[in-house]
């Protein structure tokens, strides 16, 4: 638990002067053993499922004939089909609970992803991809606000933290064993990269049935918490629902016509062509360093994504720990600018500095994700936050398509990866100075005291 939290615990009191700290504290710490392990495994299938088409596509393009381009189009036009169903999808989270709904993505996604396996050429190659991003749709959204149910804003960024350390950790721990699935081949008479895709597609069809046994939808809804512990955290977060300011209301049209949501979807579709301008072609980059097999590959793909998990942790706790959010986004969006634009310069003169400038990159790109998020997880309430934030990665997402794309048509023009790479830097740069002069104007920067006071206090009014 982060210092800021627990200075905030031992100062949160009552309005009799009682202090709740002890109350808040053994809530809070239930709440994170439940509701966290699960979220973060569900993200970390989520993120292997969507992200091994980067290692497929070491013998896959081969064996069906994908150029690079028509790989780019082929792994970005997943993120249309999210797109397009991903404020649908919220509005279902919405109407029918997490616990169905979160149980209903997982069984559908996971059924496209083991379908990868049955992909001949381009046609049936961008068909499955747009029906995984359909299929998948919602999810990430939903969690974010699920997590909004259970945790106040004050220690919001860390739990966000943990979360997106699925990201780097399924890149990290998947790389290996995606390259070692690749070497499946001839076993039962299918190809290796046919067996990656049904083996690591299976998890998500099983983990649907577990959501729909262990998720609970709201802290009201907690009977593995006490009376007086339900009671306490499901206060709080009404009463911090409530104060949030949303200029244009609470219904979920409201969010989908809020002006904040679109620039923040602007901002986050930025971070989003770093994120998988790196993450769908850093296979292929590392395979261009020399050569190397698929397993040397996949042995040396995690380096970045583990520098990432450490800082991961610790950026999103000393965020918590200053209240500070804008600052730190920025900040990280710069590091991977940087990182992005020296691995391009170094990737033919040196690949090991290279790689070391991909890992200075990766801590950047993935610790700039849960700061982010906070930004308009604060700001909107109610049915406005749901469809705000699908709404926001809805459109944001649209960047993992233009990503690869545009770096695979770079690459078939230009023989080598250095053109793309210089393009996600340039994109970075411009969206670390925006969102730094937004989130200073907007004032959303920091996370007030009353934030803090209301990890402890159950409040009497939503003006307490």
């Amino acid at each position: 638990m982060s210092t800021a939290v627990a200075g905030a615990q031992r100062s949160g009191t009552s309005r009799s002067g009682t202090s709740l700290g002890e109350l808040g504290d053994r809530t809070l710490s239930k709440v994170r053993r439940r509701v966290l392990p699960l979220m973060v495994w569900l993200y970390f299938i989520a993120f292997l499922d969507r992200n091994n088409v980067g290692f497929a596509k070491l013998t896959m393009s081969e064996d069906i004939g994908l150029s690079a381009t028509a790989y780019g189009l082929g792994a970005g036009i997943f993120f249309i089909g999210y797109a397009i169903f991903e404020v649908p999808s919220n509005a279902g989270m919405h109407r029918w609970g997490a616990r169905k709904w979160i149980a209903r993505i997982l069984v559908t996604w996971g059924l496209f992803a083991t379908a990868m396996a049955l992909v001949q050429g381009e046609t049936s190659f961008y068909i499955i991809r747009f029906l995984l991003g359909a299929a998948e749709a919602g999810f990430f959204p939903a969690v974010i606000l699920y997590l909004t149910y259970w945790f106040p804003a004050a220690q919001r960024v860390a739990v966000l933290g943990l979360f997106i350390l699925a990201q780097p950790l399924a890149n990290a721990l998947g790389a290996p064993v995606s390259g070692l699935l690749l070497k499946m081949d001839g076993v039962w008479g299918l190809q290796g990269w046919q067996w990656m895709y049904i083996l690591e597609g299976l998890p998500a069809i099983l983990m649907g049935f577990v959501v729909l046994v262990v998720v609970t939808d709201r802290p009201r809804d907690a009977m593995w918490l006490e009376p007086q512990e339900r009671n306490w955290l499901q206060d709080t977060m009404d009463a911090e629902d409530a104060a949030k300011t949303t200029s244009g209301g609470h219904s979920f049209v409201d969010g989908l016509k809020d002006p904040r949501a679109l620039i923040y979807a602007a901002l986050y579709f930025g971070l989003v062509m770093g994120i998988y301008g790196l993450s769908l072609w850093l296979p292929s980059i590392v395979k261009a360093m020399g050569d190397l097999s698929t397993t040397q590959v996949g042995f040396i793909v995690p380096i970045p994504y583990l520098c990432a998990a450490l800082f991961v942790f610790y950026w999103s706790r000393h965020s918590d720990r200053t209240g500070e959010r804008v600052g730190h986004t920025t900040f990280s969006m710069l590091l991977g600018a940087a990182g992005l634009l020296a691995s391009a310069i170094l990737l033919q003169a040196s690949p090991v500095w290279a790689m070391v400038a991909l890992c200075v990159c990766a801590m950047g790109i993935f610790s700039a994700i849960s700061p982010f998020w906070e930004l308009p997880s604060a700001a909107l309430a109610g049915a406005a936050a749901a469809a705000g934030i699908a709404l926001i990665n809805s459109l944001g997402n649209l960047g993992g398509f233009v990503a690869p794309y545009a770096v695979g048509a770079l690459v078939d023009r230009t023989g080598n990866a250095q053109a793309g790479l210089f393009l996600l830097a340039g994109v970075l740069l411009v969206t670390a100075i925006a969102t730094f002069l937004y989130g200073r104007r907007t004032g959303a920067g920091t996370v007030p005291t009353a934030s803090h006071d209301a990890t402890t206090s159950p409040p009497c009014s939503p003006s307490s």
